[in-house]
């Protein structure tokens, strides 16, 4: 007689060599095995045999870790709470013993990916599976009720695990309906009438060939004689000496080549001119104040003078910053004697003085990449200087992989490149091994003192109380924030305590310690960097302070607890200023300026002057050690601006600025330790910030492959964020799948501007709204014009609001701050307007000069009309202003559920986010609209959007993404259907034919843009004006709405000729010798019925019915779906072959039966 264990044993043994996949819908074909397993009668074996207990725990695995379709459809937690704790395999111990082995499986698999478990056990015993996962190097990750374990890295967030992604049910107007449906089938008619024409005078019509490879930027001077030219050169040439000379030799002169003279790069001016004259490329490192910046390209200029080639020499040099080249060129040109865009010259972006005879032009790096795009040659450059290459800025390192590529083609060209530290063998071994040159810097002694010699120093103690910095009353949140337990270490805290727990501080006195123990270096410190600011105006000489900061909101706060204080804020002793980038030029010029006597400036800046800006005045420098730096978070698709450490280099620069004129002092507010624990320097900014506009400037340069083109930089960016902006590109229509460039990135490509934004213009050219979506455009291309004083933020905030007008839309807002500020420049009464509604002049006129220069290279590209009436004849239509703004702004898509006390806001990427405080947005209770569309995103702690506008339904549909027809009639998808939309299905029709056709329209409109898609497709034009116009998001969200195609197959197989399924399954399992099926029955809140049927440890969950009974037949039927093959996915779709259920289940329970009665 065979021993029913040993069967047991070898069923149990073949099962387990199954290759088992996560995927819990496909059919193996040892399905049968496993389901006559689950079926066998096991009685319970005794606790001590442990041979026993394994094949318990297996079955109980097969039985509940869904191996079927539809035991994996198990109920929520808040649908059913299982008794857990009366069954033995619930245990954490097996539990955890069975994840290690699903683990092992997992990575046996090659195919699978991960494993996904919704199991109320799994999520108990999340720690322990978290950390088993870590030790066998997968990666684990808890999304709401489900547990992710898998082989690559997991996002925060998983939209296709959310229950509670958007699902719209989408109601439009019967009669606005009707009035699309007639205006579509219109348009249609005509279109079918027109191609019919067109078939019939196909003969003799010819495809018109645009001329897309125009050289707008020809050179005018081609078609005069060689000769004629040359000779013109050589007489500008000998003026050009004879001026240089003039100069040299008047007094005024005499007195500036003195003191070039001092500087240390004079003494090497023979050796560089020669180096670079020998080599096509040089990398420079030179100290702070050793001129390399000023003077490097003025020698060479003045070279090519004396020698009588300065009409032929064309040097351009590139700084990071815009104020970097204009204080450069204003003091060059001042050391040549000549007013400023003669010979030396500047150009940023919207400002430039440059001439005709301007042969050293300082520039940002971007303004050197739009000319690389439209002159791949740099023809007519002698020279190019690449400064500051050590900050490694994303222009720059792009610039440099642009040049290196250059340089075989204009062997004529020199490169120089210029750094403050001393990393030049980096760049010198990426262009294969260039020669390097180092200069000395003419600095004076800088004394270093860490924060333990400061607290020594200055006697202050810290404590865990003086260490708050205070944000004012309005951010009262933040200050808080600094008090509350952090749940996981930041960067800066991890970094600070290994490097405390390996320091001591004997040497100095047990209150320093007792401070540096409390010491909180999440802070930034206002009250010490106060404390430090009196010890240098009472006890130190004289000289100015420059106190490094991380942001604008930091500076503005300290700046604020200073005017407040009686000696820091007194203006007779303290000259109290502030730079930032985002400040107007002029206001960022008075940092340059000396205080009047006796008086002592201190300027709060951010670490834009840590380089190319030299306050010469400036003899001590306070250091927080920290800034501000944008990170992008490749897996999650979200930049994250927080604070973290500095570098060595930018500490050692920082430390610099204060020995220019006189032996410094600079206070480190962190200790040694914490220094030496610092990286030797920053990372590229390629690594750290999305790159949806480089990919685009990439392609215009005619690269095969992006990601090679990348592959190819000094440290290229991972794979991911390549292809993530790479997909952006393709979902935005900048590129096709082939990663070509479409005719809409023909466009984008020449908009100085990010991709986005540039469609967003190109659509309101299209669409004739064009003036509002410029004011847009430009003002999103700036700093927010809408100023926050820390003391009227209410007022300012009610004042923005006003422009909203209860548009629910920051842009809108902007529109109309705008035009009225035109308006009140017209009355000559700007100022007070701005000051009256808290408006930024500056910015306003930023955004005036960008309106200009976009308006220009639209109309010099054919998109925009000469006359403004004709691009502007549809600008009063606000609901296609908005959806003009949606197709830009896509696919930052938000969906907003107003809830009764609360809204909430979702994001593909991001899950819950949150608003920030300063949208007009933020100050309502209920937004109308169903979804907010937004340009910016940035985590800081957890995901903020910034500017955002209020959409219909209909808006969405038309102008953002792909839209797809779903499974069911009226099942509309977007987002790869993270979005679905319910819809009646006559509607949803309407919805895809008029995309389809609106796509067409926009495509021949960009290959031909003389054609007016307003009168070729008038219809279509009026259906979706009238559709936009007329939707009154009468719709709702809905949760958890069944989109799979339904299975009314299986109900119609077991209940034909009258069969109870009930009954059936009951029969069935009382055959087999098992307990009769129990079932639960849940009433839901649509006041239907859901029931779950259990057997065996095995749960079946049946659709919502309308009563009781029904719910609990379905169950049934799914549970015998299962246990005879046929579900959706096993069964072939063409067979309706009814399966004789009955005998089926006798065979397999009959060679049960008879292997048990031997």
């Amino acid at each position: 007689m065979q021993n029913p264990k040993a069967v047991v044993g070898l069923l149990f043994g073949y099962a387990k060599s199954i290759s088992i996949s996560n995927n819990t819908h496909n059919q193996s074909p040892h399905r049968p095995l496993l389901n006559l397993l689950l079926l066998l009668p096991f009685p319970p074996p005794p606790s001590s045999s442990p041979h026993s207990s394994s094949v318990s725990n297996a079955r109980y695995f097969f039985a509940n870790r869904g191996f079927c379709g539809y035991a994996a459809e198990q109920f929520s937690d808040d649908e059913y709470d299982c008794d857990f704790d009366n069954n033995k395999a619930s245990s954490s111990v097996v539990n955890i013993d069975e994840w290690k082995w699903k683990l092992s499986m997992l990575l046996r698999n090659e195919k699978d990916q991960e494993i996904a478990s919704r199991d109320k056990r799994d999520r108990r015993d999340y720690e322990q599976i978290s950390n088993l996962a870590k030790r066998m190097g997968l990666y684990s990750e808890l999304y709401g009720k489900v547990v992710v374990a898998s082989k690559v890295p997991l996002p925060n967030y998983r939209p296709d695990l959310d229950d509670k992604r958007p699902q719209r049910e989408v109601v439009i107007p019967l009669s606005l309906q009707r009035r699309v449906e007639g205006l579509l089938q219109e348009h249609l008619d005509r279109v079918m009438l027109n191609s019919r024409k067109d078939n019939d005078g196909s003969d003799d019509a010819k495809p018109i060939d645009q001329v897309k490879d125009v050289n707008l930027d020809e050179n005018t001077d081609s078609f005069v004689d060689g000769s004629i030219m040359e000779k013109v050169l050589q007489r500008r040439s000998l003026r050009m000496r004879n001026m240089q000379r003039t100069w040299r030799e008047s007094p005024e002169g005499k007195k500036m080549l003195d003191f070039r003279r001092s500087l240390p790069a004079f003494k090497e001016r023979e050796r560089l001119l020669q180096a670079i004259a020998q080599n096509q490329v040089i990398v420079i490192s030179g100290e702070t104040g050793c001129g390399k910046t000023t003077q490097l390209p003025q020698y060479i200029l003045e070279s090519e003078i004396e020698s009588g080639r300065g009409a032929f020499c064309s040097i351009i040099c590139t700084q990071p910053r815009r104020i970097s080249a204009m204080a450069v060129a204003e003091r060059v040109s001042a050391e040549r004697g000549e007013p400023l865009g003669d010979t030396v010259g500047y150009k940023v972006r919207l400002e430039g003085m440059k001439g005709k005879n301007t042969h050293l032009l300082f520039c940002t790096s971007g303004i050197l990449l739009r000319r690389l795009l439209s002159d791949r040659n740099l023809n007519g450059i002698t020279h190019v200087f690449v400064d500051e290459i050590h900050e490694r800025g994303m222009n720059e390192d792009f610039l440099l992989i642009v040049l290196k590529d250059l340089l075989p083609r204009r062997r004529d060209l020199r490169l120089v490149l210029m750094s403050a530290t001393l990393n030049a063998e980096l760049f010198s071994s990426y262009f294969g091994g260039a020669p390097t040159f180092h200069i000395p810097g003419f600095t004076y002694p800088v004394r270093a003192h860490f924060l333990e010699d400061v607290l020594e120093m200055t006697g202050y103690k810290l404590t865990s109380f003086n260490q708050i910095d205070d944000y004012g009353q309005d951010k009262m949140w933040k200050t808080q924030k600094q008090l509350a337990p952090r749940k996981r270490k930041s960067q800066i805290t991890a970094l600070v305590e290994d490097a405390l727990n390996k320091s001591s501080f004997e040497k100095y006195s047990s209150r320093t310690r007792d401070s540096l123990a409390s010491w909180m270096p999440e802070c930034i410190g206002f009250n010490l960097i106060e404390a430090v600011l009196c010890h240098i105006c009472r006890k130190e000489r004289p000289g100015a302070v420059l106190v490094f900061m991380t942001g604008w909101e930091d500076i503005s706060c300290l700046r604020d607890q200073l005017k407040a204080h009686p000696l820091l804020g007194d203006p007779n002793r303290v000259l109290l200023l502030t730079c930032h980038g985002s400040m107007a030029t002029s206001e960022q010029k008075l940092i340059f300026e000396k205080p009047p006597a006796n008086v002592r400036k201190i300027v709060l800046a951010t670490n834009m002057a840590e380089a190319s800006i030299t306050i010469n005045d400036v003899v001590f420098v306070v250091d927080c050690g920290k800034a501000k730096e944008t990170t992008y978070d490749a897996l999650n698709n979200t930049p994250c601006l927080l604070p973290s450490w500095i570098s060595q280099a930018s500490a050692r620069q920082r430390r610099g600025r204060a020995g220019r004129v006189l032996p410094g002092e600079c206070y480190h507010l962190y200790p040694n330790c914490v220094y030496e624990a610092f990286s030797e320097y920053q990372l590229p900014e390629l690594l750290r910030t999305p790159l949806n506009s480089l990919c685009l400037q990439i392609k215009s340069l005619q690269v095969e492959s992006i990601g090679n083109f990348l592959s190819s930089a000094l440290q290229p960016p991972e794979p991911l964020a390549v292809q993530n902006a790479v997909d952006f590109l393709k979902m935005i229509g900048a590129l096709d799948e082939k990663e070509s460039l479409t005719n809409l990135g023909k466009f984008l490509s020449m908009l100085p501007v990010d991709p986005k934004l540039g469609k967003m213009l190109i659509m309101g050219a299209v669409f004739r709204c064009f003036d509002p979506v410029l004011t847009v455009v430009s003002g999103l291309s700036v700093r927010d014009p809408f100023l926050l004083p820390q003391d009227k933020k209410d007022l300012a905030g009610t004042a923005k609001s006003r422009f909203s007008a209860k548009d629910y839309s920051d842009h809108m807002a902007l529109v109309r701050a705008y035009e009225g500020w035109k308006d009140a420049e017209r009355e000559g009464s700007a100022y007070e307007y701005c000051w009256r509604n808290f408006l930024s002049a500056q910015t306003l006129q930023a955004i005036h000069s960008l309106r200009k220069q976009f308006s220009f290279i639209l109309k010099d590209a054919g998109l925009v009309d000469a006359d403004a009436s004709i691009n502007n004849r549809l600008s009063h239509n606000q609901s296609l202003v908005r959806a003009i703004i949606c197709s830009g702004l896509f696919p930052g898509i938000a969906s907003v559920v107003v809830r009764e006390t609360s809204m909430s806001f979702k994001t593909m990427d991001d899950g819950q986010v949150l608003l920030y405080a300063n949208s007009v947005n933020a100050r309502y209770q209920t937004i109308p609209y169903p979804w907010l569309v937004f340009g910016e995103k940035v985590k800081v702690n957890t995901v903020f959007i910034r500017d955002s506008t209020g959409v219909s339904d209909s808006i969405l549909m038309l102008f953002g993404g792909a839209l797809s027809q779903g499974v069911q009639a009226g099942h509309l998808k977007m987002l790869d259907g993270y979005v679905d939309f319910f819809i009646d299905p006559s509607m949803a029709e309407c919805y895809l034919k008029l995309k389809e056709e609106l796509d067409i329209h926009i495509q021949k409109k960009l290959e031909d843009p003389n054609l007016d898609i307003h009168k070729e497709g008038k219809y279509l034009m009026l259906a979706i004006q009238e559709l936009v116009s007329g939707d009154q998001c009468e719709g709702r969200f809905v949760f958890g709405r069944e989109n799979k195609k339904p299975r009314e197959s299986n109900e119609n197989r077991f209940t034909k000729d009258g069969t109870n399924p009930k009954s059936l399954l009951q029969t069935l399992l009382m055959r087999a010798g098992h307990t009769p099926p129990k079932y639960k029955t849940k009433h839901l809140k649509t006041n239907e019925f859901r029931a779950l049927v259990e057997f065996k440890g095995m749960q079946f969950v049946g659709k919502p019915k309308k009563n009781k009974q029904l719910a609990e037949r379905d169950a049934a039927i799914e549970a015998l779906a299962w246990l005879t093959h046929t579900s959706d996915n096993s069964r072939d779709g063409d067979d309706h072959s009814p399966p004789d259920v009955t005998d089926n289940m006798l065979k397999l329970l009959g060679k049960r039966r008879r292997s048990k009665g031997r």
